[in-house]
C-alpha cells in the first residue's frame, strides 16, 4: 500500500489564492496578469520555489483556494510535475483573511513550511536563491524572512513591515507587525516567510492583529526589490 502513497515532502509552501482582489479591479485573478508573454505575476512568484526542487528538495505546494479562482487552480496545472500539488478550499469558519487561508492549509503541510503570496514577486541578485536560503537559516532561529529594505511610511502601513537590525554577523528582526498604523521605526518589508515544522503552527499569527508577531527573532535575508501586485499601480 504504502508505494502509492504521497511521498513525505522535504518542504511544504502555502500558496493562498483565495483573495478577492478588490484593490486590483481587473476581470482575471490578479496572480494571473501578464508580464511578459507567457509569463503571469504568479510565475514569477514561484520563481524561488521552482528553485527548491532544482536544488534537489520534494517541494509540497498547498493551494488555498474559493470557488472564484478555478481559473488559478487550471493556470497552476502547468507546475503539475514540478511539485507536488494539494489544493485546499479555505475554510469558511476561519477568518476571510491570509491568517484564515494558513489555517485552512496547515494540516496538509510537512516538514519545514514557506509562506509565498501569489502577487509578491522578489526581484534582483539572488532573488531566486533567496527562499532556499531562508529555509536553510530556519536552523538557527526557528523562523526567517525574505525581506527589502523600505522605508516609505504609505508602503510600510500596507505590508508586514519589519524592524531588522545586524547582530553578530546576520541582519535579524527586532519588531515586526502586519500592515502598523504606525510605521516609524520600521525599515523593511517581508516578501515570503520560512518556518520550522515545529514552529508552523503560529504561522498565522504573522499576518493577524493583536498577537505578538512570531517574526521577532526571525534571521533576514535581504532582496534588491520586493514588489506588490496587490494594486494595479504595480501591474500598470
Amino acid at each position: 500500500m504504502h508505494s502509492s502513497s504521497a511521498p513525505v515532502p522535504d518542504v511544504s509552501i502555502i500558496l493562498p489564492c483565495a483573495g478577492f482582489g478588490t484593490r486590483f479591479r481587473a476581470p482575471y485573478s490578479k496572480e494571473l496578469h501578464c508580464l511578459a508573454p507567457g509569463v503571469t505575476v504568479l510565475d514569477r512568484s514561484l520563481d524561488a520555489v521552482v528553485e527548491l526542487t532544482k536544488s534537489g528538495l520534494d517541494v509540497r505546494v498547498v493551494v488555498v483556494f474559493g470557488t472564484h479562482k478555478l481559473d488559478t487552480v487550471s493556470y497552476l496545472a502547468r507546475y503539475a510535475e514540478t511539485f507536488q500539488m494539494v489544493f485546499v478550499y479555505q475554510d469558511e469558519s476561519f477568518e476571510p483573511g491570509l491568517d484564515g487561508a494558513i489555517r485552512s492549509a496547515l494540516p496538509m503541510t510537512r516538514g519545514p513550511v514557506a509562506l509565498v503570496l501569489p502577487d509578491i514577486v522578489v526581484n534582483g541578485a539572488g532573488s531566486v536563491g533567496s527562499l532556499l536560503a531562508a529555509l536553510r537559516h530556519t536552523a538557527v532561529s526557528g523562523w526567517s524572512v525574505v525581506a527589502a529594505e523600505e522605508r516609505n511610511p504609505d508602503t510600510l502601513q500596507q505590508m508586514g513591515a519589519l524592524a531588522v537590525s545586524e547582530s553578530g554577523g546576520l541582519l535579524t528582526v527586532g519588531a515586526a507587525a502586519d500592515k502598523p498604523a504606525d510605521p516609524s521605526g520600521f525599515n523593511a518589508f517581508w516578501g515570503m516567510v520560512a518556518v520550522t515544522e515545529a514552529e508552523a503552527h503560529r504561522l498565522p499569527d504573522v499576518v493577524s492583529k493583536g498577537v505578538d508577531s512570531p517574526l521577532t527573532g526571525a534571521v533576514a535575508l535581504m532582496v534588491e526589490e520586493i514588489v506588490n501586485y496587490n494594486t494595479n499601480t504595480a501591474a500598470g
